[in-house]
């Protein structure tokens, strides 16, 4: 562990420039003017300084500009021997500008490669280059070795406080571009869900609709078979007619529901039972506003149900009770049962299956199966 610390570069993030607020930038970038120029003034300012010394020393300032430059580019890449080359480039650079005489400029250029190896370049490197980069100031310093290891450590603190700085702006960056994807996640995560429900509302609608309707072609049929009389057959096709028509409205209002605008549960249940023979609906408990997934998984059973007892025991006596309880809202659906139609095998065989599914999919939970009379539907949703 200790090993992988001493190894570990910055991240790029911290190493980078995203992240940084504009007017740190534009302090940094005038901090940088103001030390070149104070360089500048301070090489050129003596008069010894003429003809191809100076020419000399402005390349030298421009090579050390170049060599600062690649060196910033190449650790943003992670690059450790060629960052490593251009920092002792610079150490090298400094060492013979001192002795051209330019005391200062060589100084600064000692003092800033150290700083910047602390902050920029794993520790195991950063600190033999540092280290050099110090000891050629404490050897060449004017001043006594107190002032010297005040200045020394001073600096040494910069650099890592620089480096903690920017590894924390990394740590931020890195945070943010995480919460960014989560956030795209969980976005396209809801949009999924979103049309998985809408294929699922559209699919039930249908699922019902065109299974009434094959109830009443399938029942025309064989009454064309058997030679049955026409207004017989033509009752059939008038109900697959009809069918038909309450599919359209059903389509328009699972597209009421998907836009939040749903009629009232009961007056729902009323008018499926009041377009079904020898059907009753109860409610029990205090009624209260559901969900919109709750109330159309309730409709949908209950369309379901009614449309399996006119396939399976057309004639049966049918009775639907809606009980808001704490917690849950359950409906059951009995019917007296009869003998079988014989349509009982007409359909699509969508059936409850769906209806089930549906209701698990909110954590509730169906049951269907043979009861004192006939069949019993129930159908638990929790709210």
């Amino acid at each position: 562990m200790m090993r992988d610390a001493f190894l570990r570069w910055p991240s790029q993030e911290a190493l980078g420039r995203e992240g940084i607020p504009r007017p740190r930038r534009l302090l940094a970038w005038a901090v940088r003017l103001l030390v070149a120029g104070v360089l500048l003034w301070s090489a050129f300012h003596d008069d010894r300084v003429h003809g191809w010394t100076a020419v000399a020393g402005a390349g030298g300032f421009l090579v050390a500009a170049v060599l600062a430059w690649a060196f910033f580019r190449l650790t943003a890449e992670h690059r450790l021997w060629p960052s490593v080359t251009l920092l002792l480039l610079l150490l090298g650079l400094a060492a013979g500008v001192h002795a051209a005489g330019f005391e200062t400029p060589a100084t600064v250029v000692w003092c800033g490669s150290a700083v910047a190896a602390l902050e920029r370049l794993p520790v195991a490197a950063a600190l033999p280059t540092a280290g050099a980069g110090f000891a050629a100031f404490a050897v060449f310093s004017g001043d006594g070795w107190l002032g010297t290891a005040a200045a020394t450590g001073g600096m040494a603190l910069a650099g890592y406080a620089l480096r903690l700085d920017a590894e924390a702006r990394g740590s931020a960056q890195r945070l943010l571009a995480q919460e960014r994807a989560a956030r795209a996640a969980e976005a396209e995560s809801a949009a999924l869900a979103e049309r998985a429900r809408i294929a699922r509302e559209i699919h039930d609608v249908l699922a019902h609709s065109l299974s009434a309707q094959l109830v009443h072609l399938e029942a025309a049929r064989l009454l064309i078979e058997r030679g049955a009389d026409r207004d017989r057959i033509l009752e059939r096709v008038v109900a697959a007619r009809g069918m038909a028509r309450d599919g359209l409205d059903e389509t328009r209002q699972a597209l009421s529901a998907l836009r939040g605008e749903l009629t009232p549960l009961e007056e729902f249940l009323t008018g499926l039972v009041r377009a079904t023979a020898g059907a009753e609906v109860t409610v029990a408990g205090e009624r209260r506003p559901l969900p919109a997934d709750a109330s159309q998984t309730v409709r949908r059973v209950a369309q379901e149900a009614l449309t399996n007892v006119r396939k399976h025991a057309p004639g049966a006596r049918v009775r639907l009770r809606l009980d808001y309880e704490p917690g849950q809202v359950t409906l059951h659906v009995r019917d007296s049962g009869g003998p079988p139609g014989e349509l009982a095998g007409a359909g699509g065989g969508y059936g409850l299956l769906g209806m089930r599914e549906r209701a698990e999919l909110l954590g509730g939970s169906l049951e269907a199966g043979p009861g004192e009379e006939g069949f019993v539907v129930t159908l638990k949703v929790p709210v």
